[in-house]
């Protein structure tokens, strides 16, 4: 902006570029293209590389997708020449970390993405060389990611971790039996159908249909090795094929996810089955709310079931999944606790996308209740009518609670490839972008700085010591890390309901935080 302080710019294209990290995986959206999106997302990923290279990698540490991760990966390990020995080794720290934290199938995909871009240099091979020594079980990586994995052996010029696996990965035709099961169950498979069913399902799958084995014959027989989600993926399959489909567990399923599920489900099997939802979507939440039950006071929500929640086919509901994740949670956060949805509905498990989005009437009803927080989930499309949230939230904030009595954030699920962020409903309030809801109570805070009245000084502390906290041993896997209190006291949040601590962080720059 014009005459802004230097910092405070930099401030606001580190959280641009957070909120594109966050939400923009560069699929279709209900608003704009795959290609729209990839285009806005590799501008904003060259703009942060060029322009602010430390604050480019402690993005590693914040809870971008994973989509984004692996960019900011390929773009450091391509540029790796341009560090200076102390970015290189926090770079260096932030990559493994986050690596381990990909699935295995992205992480060989960004290898076989550097081998084919011609990324070669001694830290690539460094990186590779490190993550492939800390693969738990490398039989199985050879039999699930054949491909990948041999074309990381080759890229990096390494040996395979002993000579049966080497033979197993580069010479498999050789007719020689293989001592470790797995690796000789894939041999067996070509010719022998019962060797099929010692396999991960995903390989199995495909000789499945080699052999010409029955959909319903190979879901039923395969069941036992089924993993959580793949039970997940393969129960309406199972339904359409008339095979006998082993429930699934939904004790321990990710909020958002199991949110998806639910709303993947026919509204019939949803009522049927409510007892038993209502209680792993209320279970998942309270696992994720953790000691911050109950905590931050009164509690509104906006949240928007209109019909652009329908996403795209590439992002089925995932929109309205994060509301239905967030309705959860803030109930579980909440000492008081109500829900408003544009369409009206009071039935959070039967949402579906539908109607138009008129948040500002929604707005409305939230803010004349008096809550200590309003939290708006909307990709922030108002059209009902078009311009209204962003008035009454101008109203609210300059003539009826100036001082900022009570908290208003919105967090958005959906980015905005044309204005090269999530859409905002409003200056008078901060908006993030936000993917899954299990990162909301962090996001709240990261929010706080959106204001663009936080200059750098305060979000590089923040940054370090969220760096810190991603490297320290024992570390949660994945995720945003909970709020530190760099936000302490924000503008827009007070922070008596963002369970911080009270005062500031302590850190220097970010190339210190390792």
């Amino acid at each position: 902006m014009p005459g802004a302080p230097e910092g405070l710019v930099a401030a606001e294209d580190v959280l641009l570029f957070v909120n594109a990290a966050v939400t923009s995986t560069g699929q279709r959206e209900f608003h704009g293209g795959a290609d729209e999106q990839r285009m806005s997302l590799e501008f904003l990923h060259a703009y942060m590389l060029g322009n602010y290279r430390e604050l480019y990698a402690a993005a590693l540490a914040l809870g971008v997708n994973d989509h984004n991760a692996a960019l900011i990966v390929r773009h450091l390990l391509r540029t790796a020449a341009e560090a200076d020995p102390g970015q290189r080794r926090t770079e260096g720290a932030l990559i493994a970390r986050r690596l381990e934290l990909l699935p295995p199938q992205r992480v060989y995909a960004l290898f076989a993405e550097l081998r084919a871009a011609r990324v070669n240099n001694r830290r690539t091979r460094a990186v590779v060389r490190d993550w492939l020594a800390g693969r738990p079980d490398p039989a199985f990586d050879a039999v699930k990611y054949h491909a990948g994995m041999k074309g990381a052996l080759r890229h990096a010029h390494l040996r395979p971790a002993n000579e049966e696996l080497g033979r197993f990965l580069f010479a498999p035709r050789g007719g020689a039996r293989f001592g470790h099961p797995l690796l000789e169950a894939r041999r067996r498979a070509r010719y022998e159908q019962a060797a099929l069913f010692e396999l991960p399902f995903t390989v199995a799958e495909g000789f499945a249909a080699r052999h010409g084995i029955p959909r319903e014959v190979f879901l039923e027989r395969i069941a036992p090795r089924l993993t959580r989600l793949e039970r997940l993926r393969t129960q309406e399959s199972a339904r359409r094929s008339g095979a006998a489909a082993v429930p699934a567990d939904l004790s321990r399923m990710p909020l958002t996810r199991l949110a998806s599920y639910v709303l993947a489900l026919p509204v019939p099997d949803r009522v049927a089955r409510r007892a038993e939802l209502t209680a792993a979507l209320a279970a998942a939440a309270r696992r994720t709310a953790g000691a911050r039950a109950g905590s931050w006071g009164r509690v509104t929500a906006v949240l928007d079931d209109s019909y652009s929640a329908t996403a795209s086919g590439q992002k089925r509901r995932r929109p309205l999944a994060v509301a239905l994740a967030a309705h959860f949670l803030l109930a579980a956060l909440a000492g008081s606790y109500r829900a408003l949805w544009t369409s009206g509905r009071t039935d959070a498990l039967l949402a579906r996308p539908q109607g138009p989005t008129p948040l500002g009437a929604r707005l409305l009803d939230a803010l004349e209740s008096g809550p200590d927080l309003v939290l708006v989930v909307s990709d922030g499309f108002d059209n009902a009518p078009p311009g209204l949230a962003a008035e009454v939230l101008r109203v609210w904030r300059t003539r009826i609670d100036p001082a900022g009595r009570a908290g208003v954030v919105h967090l958005n699920p959906v980015y905005d490839a044309d204005g090269f962020d999530v859409r905002r409903l409003s200056p008078a309030v901060p908006t993030a972008g936000i993917r899954d809801a299990e990162d909301l109570p962090a996001l709240v805070e990261l929010a706080a700085f959106a204001t663009g009245r936080t200059g750098m000084a305060r979000l590089r502390a923040h940054l370090d010591t969220r760096i810190a906290e991603f490297l320290a041993p024992g570390a949660p896997a994945g995720g945003p890390a909970a709020p530190t209190g760099a936000a302490a006291g924000g503008p827009d949040v007070p922070a008596a309901r963002q369970d911080v601590p009270a005062g500031g962080t302590t850190g220097g720059t970010t190339g210190g935080a390792a």
